[in-house]
């Protein structure tokens, strides 16, 4: 994002993106257990963010690690109760609390959800030095929030760390939990690129 801070504190139509994460989760359930990961070095930097544009929704700050498996798993370990718990990119400021019931209410049934959206364009494998075109009608691009069982996951996350730990589902798959796909949205968008700023502003607006 070539920004002086991580991307999820960037401001987003006067709001740090981070904030619009935390609001859609609290409109979902205003009792939920928000819990913010963060890397130690922003941890004053975020409660300057609180103060300046008053998010005074209640949260608990986790310490975050080298690795966004390390991240979720000292996350993970802030949860004291079973349940079901959503894992959420921050970076992904486009959600709703409609999305996010519909999440949970998938993994209620089925014991985990995974939000996933199918691929338009022509998708090909690198092969030495050549590639061959994959069918995209079997691949899906996959979002968050992500909803597992919290013992279920937890025991997951006991799991030495892979490069291939790319996203929560894959930490699950490794361990041998079933998995369940749930339909995505087009318009929960990863803020990655700059432009991805503008795109936001007028998917919100």
């Amino acid at each position: 994002m070539q920004g002086d801070v991580p991307k999820q504190f960037m401001l987003l139509n006067g709001k740090p993106i981070i904030h619009y994460s935390i609001e859609a989760f609290y409109s979902y359930d205003p009792s939920v257990q928000i819990i913010l990961v963060l890397h130690p070095e922003f941890n004053t930097y975020w409660q300057q963010l609180c103060l300046d544009f008053k998010i005074d929704i209640p949260h608990t700050v986790a310490t975050g690690g080298k690795t966004r498996f390390d991240s979720v798993k000292n996350g993970l370990e802030r949860i004291d109760n079973d349940g079901l718990v959503a894992i959420h990119d921050a970076a992904r400021p486009v959600i709703s609390a409609e999305f996010i019931r519909h999440n949970f209410s998938e993994a209620t049934i089925h014991g985990s959800a995974m939000p996933g959206v199918a691929l338009n364009d022509t998708i090909r494998m690198i092969d030495g030095d050549t590639s061959h075109q994959l069918d995209r009608t079997f691949l899906r691009a996959m979002q968050t929030p992500q909803v597992y069982k919290v013992s279920e996951i937890k025991r997951a996350y006991t799991q030495p760390y892979h490069p291939l730990f790319t996203d929560d589902a894959s930490v699950m798959q490794a361990a041998g939990f079933p998995l369940h796909l749930t339909q995505g949205r087009a318009d929960n968008i990863k803020i990655t690129n700059p432009q991805d700023i503008a795109l936001a502003e007028f998917m919100l607006k």
